[in-house]
């Protein structure tokens, strides 16, 4: 199977058209014209992931290892350094980010991770049903994500209406329309803001939230016969 024919499935299955402008979605690495055997899924990349994977392999990621303009490749610096071993073991690569945020991972950590209803969606964002007491509804929230502490901002006691956009959202906070917003990365002056404009947040972690990526991918990508691996890669965060 060729990268074209892996690319047109993915295509197809979350269209790399939804992607937001200032993302770098698609066929990062490689030629579409390469024989493919060995598919591995994983959030980003990493040396020592590259150095245990086999020559010819597909990397599937979700974020983009290249993503603003190059205008030089040093070796011993990122990017460069990860697309050098690449080149050299001929290895492809194919980020879906914010397509597949929109029309898979969101849809995945609303209902099979914290088993809640969607009734709404626009975009990013997914609405979900909750009425609970807000300490209730967080203490939920950290023990489905596998949280040992939650960080929030806390505007309402009870919360009627959520919101929900994995990995980094914070800066969509403005445009919800719900009493409480779970997403990543939350800053301290997006928690200001929200204090602000009277919104409950709940930082479920950028990494926390995205790790399922590959777990969601590898049960399309197997129809199609694929020897798939499954690489949720490391989180670049220590806690002590």
């Amino acid at each position: 199977m060729t990268v074209r024919d892996i690319y047109t499935f993915l295509d197809e299955l979350s269209p790399f058209a939804l992607q937001e402008s200032w993302d770098n979605s698609g066929l990062l690495v490689g030629d579409f014209t390469q024989e493919i055997s060995t598919v591995v899924l994983s959030i980003d990349l990493d040396e020592s992931l590259l150095d245990s994977i086999p020559d010819n392999a597909l990397f599937i990621t979700h974020h983009p290892i290249i993503f603003g303009g190059l205008k030089q490749l040093q070796f011993n610096q990122y990017p460069a350094k990860l697309l050098a071993p690449m080149i050299r073991k001929n290895i492809s690569n194919i980020a879906m980010h914010t397509n597949f945020d929109q029309t898979h991972l969101n849809e995945y950590v609303a209902t099979k991770v914290l088993g809640y209803e969607i009734i709404a969606k626009e975009g990013f964002v997914a609405y979900l049903g909750v009425d609970e007491p807000f300490e209730l509804f967080a203490a939920k929230i950290k023990k489905a994500m596998g949280l040992e502490h939650i960080r929030g901002v806390q505007c309402h006691d009870h919360i009627r209406s959520c919101a929900l956009v994995t990995g980094s959202g914070a800066s969509l906070m403005r445009n919800i329309q719900a009493d409480c917003f779970l997403t990543g990365d939350i800053k301290y002056h997006d928690a200001m803001e929200a204090k602000v404009l009277g919104l409950s947040m709940l930082d479920i972690g950028h990494y926390e939230s995205e790790c399922y990526f590959g777990e969601i991918l590898a049960t399309h990508l197997e129809k199609l016969g694929l020897s798939v691996i499954i690489s949720p890669s490391k989180n670049p965060f220590s806690y002590h």
